[in-house]
């Protein structure tokens, strides 16, 4: 009965059912600004009795330094709710508009809100790597992302040594014939992913596999150790 609810008035059912999503996502955002908001307080209270040219140069560093304090923040409390949320990604295939891609829509809501509003200033560096694993990605050693384009991290496993390049896009999921699908993705060992290539969901990359630029992996490739796509 549910399920027929949800497909029948499905703008209105799906609004309420994520509408928690807004409210976790705000209070997310408000946690991650409240010691940033707090250092910029601090620095103009500080500041205010200087000559107006230095004041505005200390107030104009709290409003920087704020956003990188709120990121780090972010960084760190986006996953402990992911994980605390007991709606957990599994895989699936069915309707777009059902129960079970509700845990779906809201890893990736949560991921999204992270990469959209600082991840991309981090990118690449450890606290990049460290967000995806974080959020469930297993990887390996030596592992270097220079992308955020990444969805469903938790269902995505990296080797180690493995280069995802510049806007390379990840994700363990795709539409076919009106339905989602939600696959796990496995990238082995020593590949190397070009620039703004691109790995569906479901495909099983090989050890040592070279992705040339601007290449697709479609959903459910298997590429065998050493190839070239």
């Amino acid at each position: 009965m549910a399920e027929t609810f949800l497909r029948r008035f499905r703008t209105v059912s799906f609004a309420l059912l994520l509408s928690p999503l807004a409210f976790v996502c705000c209070g997310c955002v408000g946690l991650a600004a409240a010691p940033a908001l707090a250092w910029f307080d601090l620095l103009n209270s500080q500041t205010s009795q200087w000559p107006l040219p230095f004041h505005y140069m200390a107030v104009g560093f709290g409003l920087s330094s704020g956003f990188l304090i709120y990121g780090i923040c972010l960084i760190f409390i986006v996953p402990a709710v992911n994980f605390l949320i007991p709606l957990k990604v599994k895989e699936f295939r069915g309707p777009w508009y059902s129960l079970p891609a509700i845990p779906w829509f809201v890893h990736n809501g949560l991921t999204y809100m992270v990469r959209y509003t600082f991840l991309e200033f981090m990118t690449p560096s450890p606290l990049n790597v460290l967000f995806y694993k974080m959020m469930g990605m297993k990887v390996g050693k030596g592992v270097v992302i220079n992308s955020t384009n990444i969805s469903d991290p938790c269902l995505i496993t990296l080797g180690d040594y493995v280069t995802v390049g510049g806007s390379a896009t990840l994700f363990a999921h795709y539409g076919q014939k009106g339905y989602l699908v939600i696959a796990p993705v496995s990238i082995g060992k020593g590949t190397n992913i070009g620039l703004k290539a691109s790995v569906m969901g479901g495909a099983q990359v090989g050890e040592n596999v070279m992705i040339k630029p601007h290449s697709v992996v479609l959903p459910k490739a298997v590429i065998g150790d050493g190839e070239t796509v």
